[in-house]
């Protein structure tokens, strides 16, 4: 259809042309007519079929196309006179000039028209969902140009939002920019405003919570476009809006890794990982699936969480994956030896583990069995089948440890690092914080509390920790699996730790309360928890960076002997005596050790 209306456009352009200038040319036959009309015509597929112009998709016409066009049209015209030239001996320059500007005129108005109608009946169906664009900028414009062109979406814009000045009383695609933040709330009273779409993905994250506060007094619903990476990558499109996360108010963005040379130590390999059925084993299951490994074995304890993720991963990898699950405690040695010897596997991600600071303190004989016991017993069922690597998943709370849960971490670190020194196995461990969405976040407590009315209860106004999504922390222990060479521990650089009442306060603004409606509390520090986390050590920091964003530690030992002393004697010692000899084991301070005990 676009080269049969092409072909009668040319025509039509010489054939006018001819008539302008009948008189001009009346000493040449109709040959010249023809072999005018022929030439051009050829000539203009010819250049079209060069310059793509018939793979191109009108609706989407753009400065480039045309430009595209202009560069075919110059050229035919030119391939034409070479014609002329050779037969008549003369170019019959006026016939090409006008018909030249008449086939811009008329092939080019062909596209732009296309895409104004498409436009323009976007703009006109109905729609029950009328949008306010924060940001006149590259991200705004391509989110309206993509919810313009695209029916499929009950959005329309209504008008832009933006502090540049310049822009004020100007339109972009139809679309009014009517001023800037103060704007707002008279713009959805005004315009019937039903959502607010902040695009502006460069947005700074201290300038997002100012600009949704701002957002929120509206009380309409507050969408986001996502960020350049991710439509860059091709995850996601300008026009798939989202709504506002915990994540996007925090201090920092969400660092994403480099994972290509993950592919090497994962891909045609056999991969376990323990506790898969958590939030932290589930999703090292999905991203290590990407890289195609031979076998992923998803062990843990909870048959209904391992279920779960199994036939998730079987839907979505099994064409290249084979997935195996195994039901069975970490804590059952023989049942660990078993696993390992019938998958012989070259990876093993350990995340596995009671995570929960307050229940660990009120059971420490549990904390032990699980992740000290449950972690050797993995570890060395692993040295013992030949496995090339282990990851052991620890945390923040190892460093400097007040709390049964943090003690037992680093005891676990301190059992791997032992084994590297005797073992053809790479073994490493992974620190990182608090992972929001996870089955032990804060997230999910305050959202409960927000549903209920409040109040939000947050132990101390002063508290704060370390956070990262669930994604992120996935990627740092598989890249830290790639990078093993023995003995190291792996830190992310995690920016600046957050403050646990502003995370509690953009939650409850996320939620669309103010916290007026939704009080916080303050209940005081529980046994165990210390008002800040630590990720290194002081006399274990590495100041360069072995990857970006991924900083290493220097490997802590411990005293063998009394580390096994201590899983020999556990389960005799009385509560008090077990907190005191298990500090002592991990070389505590008097004082870590008294704080633990309290």
């Amino acid at each position: 259809m676009i080269i049969a209306l092409d072909t009668y456009l040319v025509l039509l352009s010489v054939i006018i042309g001819y008539q302008f200038f009948e008189d001009s040319y009346q000493f040449y036959d109709s040959g010249a007519l023809l072999l005018t009309a022929v030439s051009l015509l050829v000539s203009h597929h010819v250049c079209a079929m060069l310059f793509h112009q018939y793979k191109q998709m009108w609706s989407y016409t753009g400065i480039g196309e045309l430009i595209a066009l202009l560069k075919g049209i110059t050229l035919s015209a030119v391939m034409a006179g070479i014609v002329q030239y050779a037969v008549f001996h003369t170019v019959l320059f006026r016939l090409l000039a006008v018909s030249w500007m008449l086939q811009l005129l008329l092939i080019g108005g062909t596209r732009v028209v296309s895409r104004v109608l498409k436009e323009r009946m976007g703009k006109k169906r109905s729609s029950s969902s009328r949008a306010l664009i924060i940001g006149a900028g590259s991200g705004g414009t391509l989110m309206v140009r993509q919810l313009l062109q695209q029916n499929d979406f009950d959005i329309t814009p209504v008008a832009f939002i933006d502090d540049d000045q310049t822009k004020h009383k100007l339109e972009i695609m139809g679309v009014p920019v009517i001023g800037g933040k103060e704007s707002i709330m008279p713009a959805v009273q005004k315009l019937r405003i039903n959502n607010i779409i902040i695009a502006i993905p460069s947005l700074r994250t201290h300038e997002l919570q100012i600009l949704y506060k701002e957002c929120v007094r509206t009380g309409v619903s507050i969408k986001i476009m996502p960020d350049f990476d991710e439509m860059l990558l091709g995850t996601r499109t300008a026009s798939q809006i989202r709504d506002v996360k915990a994540e996007d108010l925090l201090g920092r963005k969400p660092v994403t890794l480099d994972t290509s040379e993950i592919s090497n130590s994962v891909k045609g390999k056999t991969i376990v990982v323990t506790g898969a059925g958590g939030s932290i084993g589930s999703e090292i299951c999905r991203q290590i699936s990407d890289f195609q490994p031979k076998n992923v074995v998803l062990l843990g304890h909870g048959e209904n969480s391992i279920h779960s993720t199994h036939s998730e991963l079987i839907g979505r990898f099994g064409k290249h994956v084979t997935f195996h699950t195994e039901i069975a405690d970490v804590q059952d040695r023989d049942k660990m030896f078993t696993v390992m010897k019938k998958y012989e596997p070259h990876v093993v991600y350990h995340a596995a583990a009671h995570k929960h600071v307050p229940l660990m303190e009120h059971n420490p004989e549990e904390a032990v069995k699980n992740n000290i016991i449950g972690t050797r017993n993995v570890a060395e069922a692993a040295d013992m089948c030949g496995t090339e690597t282990f990851v052991l998943i620890s945390s923040d709370k190892a460093v400097n440890p007040a709390n049964v849960m943090g003690a037992t971490k680093r005891f676990a670190e301190m059992i791997i690092m032992n084994l590297g020194k005797v073992s053809r196995t790479k073994f490493v461990a992974v620190r990182f914080g608090n992972v929001l969405g996870s089955r032990g976040s804060v997230i999910p407590v305050f959202k409960k509390q927000i549903e209920k009315g409040g109040p939000v209860t947050v132990t101390h106004p002063a508290m704060t920790r370390y956070f990262m999504t669930i994604p992120e922390a996935s990627k740092l222990v598989i890249q830290a699996g790639a990078l093993a060479k023995g003995r190291q521990i792996f830190v992310l650089d995690m920016g600046e730790p957050v403050k646990i009442v502003d995370l509690a306060k953009n939650l409850i603004h996320l939620s669309g309360y103010t916290t007026e409606q939704i009080p916080i509390e303050f209940t005081g520090i529980r046994p165990g928890e210390k008002m800040y986390e630590e990720l290194l050590n002081q006399n274990e920091v590495h100041a360069e960076q072995v990857f970006p964003k991924i900083h290493i530690g220097k490997a802590v030992d411990g005293d063998w002997p009394m580390l096994m002393e201590f899983m020999e004697d556990f389960k005799d010692l009385s509560e008090a005596e077990l907190r005191k000899r298990l500090f002592a084991a991990i070389g505590s301070t008097k004082e870590m050790a008294a704080a633990g005990a309290h």
